[in-house]
Formats: C-alpha cells, structure tokens, sequence
C-alpha cells in the first residue's frame, strides 16, 4: 500500500510539474491526461478513488489517535505500537499528499484552461483590432484621395469659371463689334441711298439740259 501510495504521490508531482512548468510537448500531453479524466468514467472514477483514499486516511487517523491515547494511558508506547503509529503516520501523510496533489493538479488544469481560453480571445481581439485599424487606415486613403479628387475638381471648377469669364468678355467685345458694324453698315447704305438719291436728280438734270440742247438746235 504504501510503495503505492508513492508511485502514486509521484505521478502526481511530475503531472503538476508538468502542467506549471512548459517542457515541449509534455505540457499538451499532461493536459489531454487530465482532461481524458475529466471526461466519460473519469469523474466517477475519481471520485470513488478520492472517497476511498478519505476514508482509509480518516482511519489511519484514528489509528494513530488510538495509538497515542493508549500510551498515554499505559505511560509507555510498546515497540509494535510504535511501528503501527509511524506505518498509520506514513500512509496518512501521503494519502493526504495524493488528495492534496490531486486538487492542485485539478487547479492547475482549470486556471490553464482559462488561460488556453482568454489567450484564444486575446488572439481574436487583436485581430479584430488590426483589421479594424486596417479599415481605419484604408477609410483615410479613401478620405485623403477624395479630399485631392475634390481639390482637382475646385481648381478645374475655378479654371472653368476664368473661362468663362474670359469667353463672356470676348462674347461681349464681338457683340460690340459686331454692333459697331452693323451701325457701320446702316451709314454706309444710308450715304448709299443719298448717293442714289444724288445720281437720280444728275439724271434727271443731265435729261434737261439735253432736252433744251435739242430744243435750241
């Protein structure tokens, strides 16, 4: 029982040492152990072994607890009892060792897992939190490039409007020009008229006169 209890006490350490110390691959292999305890039969298992383990170690107590009280009774110890008491001792320390190793290494596969879990949340946050920054860097490019585009467009709007006001002066000085010969044309057709005017009444003068140029001849 007892070369049992510290095979047992043993395996116990190394998996606990296992699980807070990260050697390689021994870590995952620990906790797939545990966790293979945790499932199907395990629990039940357990619980029967720590039920079983409690009551021989209550009754290792009270071994020793009867041991002492005879002694005390007797004034001295016989070397038998002895040998049970330091036997009753031994075996109630590792029982106690083993239940003690037990709830740490359960502990330990707990805290581990949470932290497996809040590592994996961790990872995903941050991963959200560098896509969201990509987004934001890449909805400033987008605002920085519209920003120029609109810059171009003001400069090719105010462009357009000198323009526009270069082609409404130019409008206006052939608009005047234009007015300017049309008044030309009418005092142009105006002496035209007078011209015609003028050459009629030479007409009818030169008739005249050549009228009385025949009469008198």
């Amino acid at each position: 029982m007892i070369q049992l209890l510290f095979l047992v006490v043993l395996a116990e350490a190394a998996v606990a040492l296992l699980l807070m110390v990260k050697v390689g691959p021994l870590r995952e292999a620990a906790m797939r152990g545990v966790e293979q305890a945790k499932t199907g039969k395990g629990p039940a298992t357990v619980k029967t072994l720590a039920c079983t383990l409690s009551v021989i170690l209550m009754s290792s107590v009270a071994s020793i607890l009867k041991i002492q009280n005879r002694g005390l009774k007797l004034g001295t110890v016989s070397p038998m009892d002895q040998v049970l008491w330091r036997t009753h001792l031994l075996e109630a320390s590792l029982i106690g060792f083993t239940l003690f190793l037990a709830f740490v290494i359960d502990r330990l596969h707990h805290y581990l897992r949470k932290l497996i879990t809040l590592r994996k949340a961790a990872n995903t946050s941050r991963e959200e939190v560098e896509k969201l920054q990509m987004e934001n860097r890449l909805f400033r490019e987008k605002e920085e490039k519209s920003s120029s585009e609109i810059k171009k467009l003001h400069q090719e709007i105010a462009k357009l409007n000198e323009s526009m006001k270069k082609l409404k002066s130019e409008s206006e000085d052939h608009e005047r020009k234009a007015l300017e010969a049309e008044a030309h044309v009418n005092a142009l057709q105006k002496q035209s008229e007078e011209l015609l005017l003028e050459y009629d009444r030479l007409l009818e003068d030169n008739q005249i006169l050549q009228s009385q140029l025949h009469y008198k001849g």
